[in-house]
């Protein structure tokens, strides 16, 4: 048997230091998770909620800006994210919805806004992720509302709109579909079985290396891994965690038409649970408007945004099913309500519109 490397002393007391500062660091963690406890006691007292999005967001950006590195700028948010979860664990568990099953982009997109630290709720529909946020099954959920490659998610917009849950916060995924299956191979694969979307999302890939496959619907990516782990007939598209989740092999990675592919979620909760977030420094306001038909009507209710200087970041319309062609219309702003040019352009707003709802106020995703 050969004897082990010696390890050059060097490095051996490079290990030691890294060991100590590792210990301080627990130390100082359990420092923090001391505090917040404290906090939580005062807060528990004053019934007030444990979650602030807009305090966490103000916690990343002031450490960011100080970071003095070698660590990146882009590794502080998750790290900080994890460290404010395991806290507020402490305080109470945090109950989230997000489309399941296990191994889905909504459940990374979960972990990736909350941390780890969270009781999981996965739901079998979008459908189901708000109705448990809105009966208080959950505290938040967390639903797609917009892809980069295939445009805004019908279903979460319509939801938006005819239940009492607001957005309280927002984050963006970049989408990495593969194509899993039990065997390594591409051949006898008679079915593809993914979410719509990711279908769509990898349409000229699908076309091209298996054009003779079915492209076969289900209600979400994960639920297409754990069908391909039980069929080696099947193939599934989903991302690293469906692929570790199910025991399937990535057959061909990144297989999405847009290399850039991104999902946006907006995180939603019931207004009796939660208070709509502070201003944040760098937010964004969703609402839904409707006007009535006639000419100029689309025209005039853009007019207070632009004359209160407010940006308008998203646009889009969805038929209000009225059989009058009338339509809603789904705004993003720049901007807090609690800033007078916001204020002011939200009040003429509402004035020029038949309808008017805000869906949210929140800190903008910029990590």
């Amino acid at each position: 048997m050969a004897d082990t490397p010696a390890v050059a002393p060097a490095l051996l007391t490079l290990r030691e230091r890294i060991d100590a500062v590792d210990r301080e660091l627990l130390a100082l963690l359990n420092r923090r998770a001391g505090l917040a406890l404290e906090v939580g006691e005062i807060k528990k007292h004053e019934g007030s909620v444990v979650f602030r999005p807009e305090r966490e967001a103000q916690v990343i950006d002031g450490l960011k800006a100080i970071n003095p590195g070698p660590l990146q700028a882009a590794s502080v948010a998750p790290i900080w994210r994890e460290i404010m979860s395991a806290c507020r664990a402490l305080e109470t568990p945090t109950r989230v919805a997000y489309l399941g099953p296990a191994g889905t982009f909504s459940e990374e997109a979960a972990l990736g806004f909350f941390g780890t630290s969270i009781v999981h709720v996965p739901c079998a529909s979008i459908d189901e992720v708000m109705h448990a946020a809105t009966s208080g099954a959950a505290d938040f959920g967390v639903v797609p509302v917009e892809n980069s490659t295939e445009g805004v998610v019908a279903r979460s917009l319509d939801l938006l709109l005819t239940t009492p849950l607001f957005i309280i916060g927002e984050t963006n995924l970049m989408v990495r579909q593969n194509l899993l299956r039990r065997d390594d191979s591409l051949q006898d694969i008679t079915a593809v079985c993914a979410h719509p979307q990711a279908l769509a999302q990898c349409h000229r890939w699908l076309s091209h290396h298996l054009p003779d496959a079915e492209r076969r619907p289900v209600a979400s990516n994960a639920e297409g891994a754990r069908m391909a782990a039980q069929d080696a007939r099947l193939a599934a598209i989903a991302g690293q965690r469906a692929a570790a989740e199910y025991g399937l092999h990535v057959v061909a990675p990144a297989i999405q038409d847009d290399p850039h592919n991104r999902t946006r979620f907006a995180i939603v909760t019931h207004p009796q649970c939660h208070p709509a977030p502070k201003a944040s420094g760098h937010d964004c306001t969703s609402l839904v408007v409707s006007v009535t038909n006639r000419p100029g009507a689309v025209h005039d209710m853009l007019v207070p945004l632009k004359n209160h200087g407010v940006s308008m970041t998203r646009f889009e319309s969805r038929p209000a099913r009225s059989g009058q062609w009338e339509y809603y219309f789904y705004i993003d702003i720049e901007g807090h309500p609690d800033e007078p040019s916001v204020d002011a352009a939200l009040k003429e707003l509402r004035a020029a519109c038949a309808f008017f709802k805000i869906l949210g106020t929140y800190p903008i995703d910029v990590h």
